[in-house]
């Protein structure tokens, strides 16, 4: 049942960042930062990206995946169409691995120190959820804000 609450969780919300990348009216908007804006929507976005496939697909689904996380939060100007790809990537990512979990896997101990302690695999998913949702309020706001 948590799996499933999870997944649910995960597509919403993943399907939503979809969503606010399109809605941005003037494309170059999606990586501009102003004032106290230190991180642009698309930035946040690679972020989220990087962050959902280390933890979630190559942790826990052993795909291989490499992460650069500076590069999250230094390029540039990657078109709205390529953003959607790599969200839509992670989306079938994030399905298939939550699809080969159990209940029993969510209770075991995360295979990695994050936080400088032990945590269950099933904490840390929820903790990787809020995270998404965090963000992607920033991201709305952002979009509100700043594309004109």
């Amino acid at each position: 049942m948590v799996i499933e609450s999870l997944k649910s969780l995960f597509n919403r919300d993943l399907n939503k960042l979809k969503d606010e990348i399109v809605a941005y009216q003037n494309e170059g908007q999606l990586w501009a930062i102003d004032k106290n804006i230190s991180n642009s929507s698309g930035n946040l976005c690679l972020h989220l990206i990087g962050n959902l496939n280390t933890y979630i697909g190559a942790e826990l689904g052993k795909t291989g995946y490499i992460r650069d996380r500076p590069l999250e939060f230094s390029e540039k100007d990657i078109p709205k169409n390529e953003l959607i790809s790599e969200i839509d990537e992670t989306i079938l990512v994030v399905n298939d691995v939550l699809d080969s979990l159990t209940e029993v896997d969510l209770q075991t101990i995360y295979p990695q120190i994050v936080f400088e302690k032990e945590m269950t695999t099933g904490f840390f998913l929820i903790h990787l959820s809020t995270h998404l949702a965090y963000h992607l309020g920033q991201i709305n706001y952002h979009r509100r804000l700043l594309d004109f």
